[in-house]
């Protein structure tokens, strides 16, 4: 395969001795073909063995074992969740630098890119087709954890009673928490991207008289909204089903203005594999402290988080904030 040379892309790690060592011990770990390409689909998704299996052809047995050499140097992360393990590109400066030493134009990591879109549509199609199947019971599935009341009041007491501006609802629904706080908004609007849902939301918002509010076919990841214009964003039971709950956050990060707020209600870490299964749930909850690192990889701040206990699933809300540009000197 292609690589750069390595002092272009690894002068600051030369400069530092013991990250320099650390970068020599992952390249000889590294040194086949299969585990740089394993390197270079996981520096673009987290993905689990089944998935990884289905973009580089191979067999499980033998992705495995290059998948823990990987990880033993360190160049990749596992993280466990329920019966399931995703993989992903390690943080720091040591994985980061080596990923640049492969060449974008290589031909086998080319197809790896493009199969790995395959496997990426596949997955969203399967969530597509539960949420076309499900737009009608969409409520009566979210009574399944801590009562919808109990959440709304929560969300309702965090954002407070002062004017919201510009709020965001993304990945709306029903366009049930639109309705809640639209009242409070300058300009509402919720995006999903299920026509289904859409069409659900807009059949609830005819009943209101909320003139201020508007429904938007959209991704979260590519969210048509300009950078720098929402003053409050919701991300309702959303984040679970995210491929990339990171790049989510990203991209609300670029939409709100400084000073503005995230509100993210989801699930405390569980252990009910169904839901992966019968509600296509991409991730079993998450815990305050990888919410706030990814928050922090944003550039959003996480601040308060209110727990909503409940058996077996607990909803926790985190209140995020884009922290306000500093004042000129």
């Amino acid at each position: 395969m292609a690589v750069i040379t390595l002092p272009d892309a690894c002068a600051d790690l030369v400069a530092d001795g013991a990250s320099y060592r650390s970068f020599l011990e992952a390249l000889r770990a590294a040194a086949e073909p299969t585990r740089l390409r394993l390197l270079g689909v996981l520096a673009h998704a987290e993905l689990t063995v089944t998935e990884i299996t289905q973009v580089l052809q191979q067999s499980q047995p033998r992705i495995s074992r290059h998948l823990r050499l990987l990880c033993e140097a360190g160049l990749l992360d596992r993280v466990p969740e329920g019966s399931w393990a995703f993989y992903r590109l390690a943080e720091g400066r040591v994985a980061s630098a080596f990923v640049q030493l492969l060449g974008t134009d290589d031909p086998v990591l080319a197809e790896d890119r493009e199969r790995l879109a395959e496997v990426q549509r596949a997955r969203q199609d399967v969530a597509d087709a539960y949420f076309r199947g499900h737009a009608h019971e969409w409520n009566d599935i979210r009574s399944l954890h801590v009562a919808e009341e109990d959440v709304e009041l929560a969300l309702t007491a965090l954002v407070g009673s002062e004017p919201v501006g510009d709020l965001l609802d993304i990945g709306t629904g029903t366009g049930r928490i639109l309705t809640l706080l639209a009242p409070r908004a300058t300009r509402a609007t919720g995006i999903d991207r299920s026509h289904e849902m859409l069409a659900y939301a807009r059949a609830s918002l005819a009943l209101t008289d909320l003139r201020n509010a508007q429904l938007r076919h959209g991704d979260m990841y590519r969210l048509a909204v300009p950078t720098g214009s929402m003053d409050l964003v919701v991300l309702h039971q959303v984040l679970h089903f995210a491929d990339d709950p990171t790049a989510v956050l990203r991209e609300v990060a670029r939409v709100l203005r400084p000073g503005g707020r995230l509100l993210l209600a989801d699930f405390a870490p569980h252990r009910e594999e169904w839901l992966r299964d019968q509600h296509a749930h991409r991730r079993l909850g998450f815990a305050t402290d990888e919410i706030a690192h990814w928050c922090d990889v944003a550039g959003l701040r996480s601040r308060e988080a209110v727990r909503l206990q409940g058996s077996p699933l607990t909803v926790v809300i985190w209140d995020c904030l884009l922290p306000p540009l500093a004042a000129s000197a």
